[in-house]
């Protein structure tokens, strides 16, 4: 059982995580954290040392989120395309549905951090090359199976797929127009096919 604090911390981050997501560190300011929480900037300094720890926080709290639902339907998957193919379907569903308002947080974060927030840009960094490791064990577990041909390269793989899905999130999030999105995941689609 969580004790009052560690409640009001989880309480504090759930507001917050879309915000952060949807403006951007610099663009979250204390007063739009207490709005969110409806609790005192002192109170919001009690349970966290400064707004870099919230930022923090909150794109930990956006990532695990959506790497939880990925998670869920790659179990679903019975096949290694399938579940390289799950990625697609749950990104699609984060466009559709906005499961993370603002899109996606390793592009969002990713974007903002670069230059500007080096701690925030570690945990983006981290995310992505758990991602490209997720993806590299897939593959070679298709590989192992020979549902995908054994002369691929898992690395490429991973980030093939990470950045037709990434860049796939901000053309169609920048020109608001979801045909983008699925002209580049049926591109997408055949590569994963071509692999086996």
């Amino acid at each position: 059982m969580m004790s009052k604090a560690e409640n009001t911390r989880k309480f504090i981050v759930e507001q917050t995580a879309p915000i952060f997501n949807k403006k951007g560190y610099a663009g979250t300011s204390l007063s739009d954290i207490t709005t969110a929480t409806g609790l005192t900037k002192g109170s919001i300094y009690g349970n966290f040392a400064n707004k870099d720890e919230v930022a923090l926080a909150a794109f930990a709290f956006n990532l695990n989120t959506n790497f939880s639902r990925i998670e869920t339907e790659i179990s679903k998957q019975d096949t290694a395309a399938n579940k390289l193919l799950a990625y697609i379907k749950i990104y699609e569903q984060f466009i559709i549905t906005i499961v993370s308002e603002g899109g996606c947080p390793i592009l969002n974060t990713a974007t903002e951090a670069d230059d500007t927030h080096p701690e925030l840009r570690q945990s983006v960094l981290e995310a992505v090359l758990a991602w490209k490791q997720r993806i590299i064990e897939l593959v070679e577990d298709g590989i192992s199976t020979k549902e995908i041909k054994a002369q691929n390269n898992a690395e490429q793989i991973a980030l093939t797929v990470i950045a037709m899905i990434e860049g796939g999130v901000m053309i169609s999030r920048l020109t608001n127009n979801f045909d983008n999105w699925k002209l580049i995941m049926d591109s997408l689609r055949s590569y994963i096919e071509s692999l086996n």
